[in-house]
């Protein structure tokens, strides 16, 4: 008998993975993960029942949630990463040039010690970066007390439910709100638009009356199954979405970074919406 993998995301829906060997397995306390191999993804990592990263086709997600925000503002010198256990975010960012530091806040080290173990493409070395200050702690409490101010924040967390639920309420957005500087820049994982809509009106709901502009901004990952991706964008700095398109050319050829999915020109599409969004933020 073939070991599958069924996600449980959606009550009468989902996606099945053939589990060609699973390598680790465990309930960490906080949450329930497993990280198997599979003949079309590789690597794949799933938590709670919910498909988190795969091999395959994680540069897509990680390049999205990093370099839009990035490129847009131009000179990020202290990035935060809230989650993003795996590395692919902290991996992508350091990419950058202009960032001095960048300080990531992840609710569970196993999560950490487990994808270097086994996903160690996604991190890359980026855990030995001395740029990185990494703090095993609660992301909502993390950015409620801290005193410090970031250019740009990325929310790199799981669905709405379980340890995750709570880096979609108001309160982690009152404390990402108080840690931004200015000028800068906050977006997260939105969840996949059509499947879960709720997810941006809600999310579009609390961060409206925080920031001059509260947006989306999209990208289509194979393996979050359902449609296009939603990002959130929030800033008070109304200038960065309007960051002229030759503009953005010209950074992201300056960097030198090399990219598998992003591109100026998917930069500027990606804050394309459908209409089922856009009446979302009605």
């Amino acid at each position: 008998m073939t070991n599958t993998y069924l996600e449980t995301l959606y009550p009468s829906w989902g996606q099945q993975f053939v589990m060609d060997e699973v390598l680790f397995e465990v309930n960490t306390g906080h949450q329930h993960l497993v990280i198997f191999n599979n003949a079309q993804w590789g690597t794949v990592m799933a938590l709670d029942g919910v498909i988190q990263t795969t091999e395959k086709d994680e540069f897509i997600y990680h390049e999205m949630m990093v370099h839009v925000p990035m490129m847009a503002h131009g000179n990020a010198k202290k990035v935060l990463i809230i989650g993003g256990g795996d590395g692919g975010i902290l991996r992508e960012v350091l990419k950058h040039d202009t960032v001095e530091s960048v300080t990531q806040v992840e609710i569970d080290q196993q999560v950490i010690d487990m994808c270097i173990k086994y996903l160690p493409n996604h991190s890359a070395g980026a855990y030995d970066n001395p740029k990185a200050n990494i703090v095993i702690a609660d992301g909502v409490d993390f950015v409620n007390e801290c005193t410090e101010k970031f250019d740009v924040i990325i929310s790199d967390s799981t669905d709405p439910m379980g340890p995750g639920e709570v880096l979609f309420t108001s309160r982690f957005y009152q404390g990402i709100k108080n840690c931004l500087n200015d000028d800068g820049v906050f977006v997260a994982q939105n969840g996949v638009s059509f499947m879960q809509t709720d997810e941006v009106t809600t999310t579009y709901k609390r961060l409206s009356p925080l920031f001059k502009q509260a947006s989306f901004y999209s990208g289509a990952v194979p393996t979050y199954v359902g449609g296009i991706m939603t990002f959130a964008w929030a800033t008070d700095n109304l200038d960065l979405i309007e960051t002229p398109d030759e503009v953005i050319k010209q950074r992201f050829k300056a960097s030198g970074i090399k990219t598998r999915f992003y591109t100026p020109e998917v930069h500027k599409g990606s804050f394309a919406l459908p209409q089922y969004v856009l009446d979302c933020l009605k």
